[in-house]
């Protein structure tokens, strides 16, 4: 509120602003209100941002993934649920604290390359029930030793393919596969650190060659067969063929080196009975000393 007191001044009534004693000039206050009050909403304005950003950063790495369930766990950890919603590819935007996620029953055909990194603290990855019939290399990448368990039973892996499972020591459910056991398969299982006893799970339900009778059993627990014996018959059958036809030529050039040798020899043989003999040379030599 503003005071004014009234003053004579050459019989004339004038207005002007009263000043107490202690009270600031109108100016002055006025300004340092106007300062404050700037100040003060660009403060409020940068606190604002600063505080939805660390909410939009926090949102961004423990909030859910869309239409799928998620729930806390006891230990504070987040299991999620994305079964049986007709998903084709894997979600991008997976929390960071997820202990277990369930694609199931979805329309899954591939897990690409580093499909699940970051996610370390996952122990339990279910992938069943998909129409899965390719693992990139690398497609498990950054779970290493955190993961427990890995479920990729009822779906169309046919060939087996070592790099994908790169570090992980999990158990694995590899069942209802129509795997194709081959000399592959064999030369890539001793390459994987999976628990042996989830590789039992490989089923043969196709081989190379057909004749080889493991369809249907359990390629783990037939130590005896050898599907790479074929491939070393034809190795042997590859080097026979090579060593013989090395040896067919070795063979052609010795006759050929042989006969035209012969040919020249036969030559020269000829040259040297066209000439002269010395024998009759030494008869006509000495008849000629005896007639003198």
């Amino acid at each position: 509120m503003q005071y004014f007191k009234v003053l004579q001044h050459q019989g004339r009534l004038m207005w002007t602003p009263a000043v107490f004693p202690g009270a600031c000039p109108y100016p002055t206050m006025h300004l340092a209100a106007v300062w404050l009050l700037r100040y003060s909403v660009v403060m409020c304005l940068l606190l604002h941002s600063l505080v939805l950003m660390a909410f939009c950063f926090h949102h961004a790495a423990t909030s859910c993934s869309k239409r799928c369930y998620c729930s806390e766990t006891e230990s504070g950890g987040k299991t999620m649920r994305c079964s049986n919603l007709q998903l084709t590819e894997i979600p991008e935007d997976i929390p960071n604290d997820t202990q277990r996620v369930y694609l199931d029953f979805n329309l899954l055909s591939a897990v690409p390359t580093n499909a699940f990194a970051g996610l370390t603290h996952l122990v339990e990855l279910d992938l069943s029930h998909n129409e899965i019939s390719q693992l990139e290399p690398g497609a498990f990448r950054g779970l290493g030793s955190a993961l427990q368990f890995l479920d990729l039973s009822s779906n169309k892996l046919v060939n087996f393919n070592p790099d994908a499972f790169e570090d992980l020591r999990a158990r694995a459910n590899l069942t209802n596969n129509p795997w194709l056991c081959d000399c592959n398969l064999q030369m890539a299982l001793p390459r994987v650190d999976l628990e042996p006893a989830s590789l039992t799970g490989i089923v043969c339900q196709t081989s190379d060659p057909e004749e080889i009778g493991v369809q249907g059993l359990a390629f783990l627990l037939e130590p005896d067969i050898d599907l790479c014996v074929v491939m070393k018959r034809t190795t042997d059958v590859a080097m026979l063929v090579v060593m013989f036809g090395w040896f067919t030529m070795v063979i052609s050039y010795l006759v050929y080196y042989v006969r035209a040798n012969q040919e020249d020899a036969r030559r020269h043989l000829e040259y040297l009975k066209s000439l002269p003999s010395r024998q009759g040379k030494s008869e006509e030599s000495s008849t000629i000393s005896t007639v003198v």
